[in-house]
């Protein structure tokens, strides 16, 4: 009876021992595998960012326009989407692009900071959920391609597609024309610009498209293509983007 007692009061000790040594392992785990802040360079959660920084994010709040998820003083569209009913149906954005998510986009886009596309697709995956059939990312032109060495909107897409379980193609929408890049030009030639620009390779009955890019601007681009994918037979096309700019006026 002593020698049970005893051997059970040894193996509880050493049970709770290892359950002190197994949290320190993993609590050291955690530590190790937090990564640095994209922002700060401060310890990071899941999201890439520190709660500081994450908290500074100039995010988008209402109202915002139905279709181009501009902030609105009054009303449910916006004066341009009113006056230019777009192709797209709606748009969902995390950010107004402005500091520091600007710099971010920048950094990841140019800078060839890959790993901030952890940080930035999280912040498209804490939106609303979409409901898609399909993902599709912004297709660039074979020489930006080449010149970029990745497709930025790629990045964003696949665990966009892998959390909201939809399936995705790279391919289905190719950008077979060279335009002169959009920020650099006005927004009023910006749709003249674009024009023509895209390509689908097959028909799509009825599908849900959801479409994803860093950036919108004065939405041309993603009117552009929402045109060719619903001449193609898509029955709706969201824009999921992770900043949007927004007019002063």
């Amino acid at each position: 009876m002593t020698y049970n007692l005893l051997s059970s009061q040894i193996h509880r000790k050493l049970s709770n021992f290892s359950r002190i040594l197994l949290n320190k392992c993993l609590a050291m785990q955690r530590f190790i595998m937090a990564g640095q802040c994209s922002l700060c360079g401060g310890e990071a959660q899941d999201s890439g960012l520190c709660e500081a920084c994450r908290e500074s994010l100039p995010r988008l709040h209402g109202p915002l326009c139905a279709q181009c998820a501009h902030p609105l003083s009054t009303g449910t569209v916006c004066g341009r989407c009113l006056a230019n009913p777009p192709s797209y149906d709606r748009v969902q954005a995390a950010c107004r692009y402005d500091y520091p998510i600007a710099a971010l986009i920048q950094d990841f886009k140019f800078g060839g900071r890959l790993q901030h596309a952890r940080t930035l697709s999280a912040l498209l995956n804490a939106g609303p959920c979409i409901c898609a059939d399909l993902v599709i990312p912004m297709p660039l032109s074979p020489a930006r391609l080449r010149a970029r060495g990745f497709n930025q909107a790629l990045a964003l897409a696949i665990p966009l597609a892998r959390a909201t379980g939809s399936a995705i193609d790279a391919t289905l929408c190719i950008r077979h024309r060279e335009t002169v890049p959009q920020s650099q030009l006005p927004w009023q030639a910006r749709q003249g610009n674009i024009r023509g620009a895209f390509t689908v390779t097959r028909n799509l009955p009825s599908l849900r498209v959801m479409f994803v890019d860093d950036v919108l601007t004065t939405g041309a681009t993603l009117n552009e293509l929402a045109r060719v994918l619903k001449k193609a037979g898509a029955a709706e096309v969201v824009g999921c983007v992770v900043a949007r700019t927004v007019s002063r006026h």
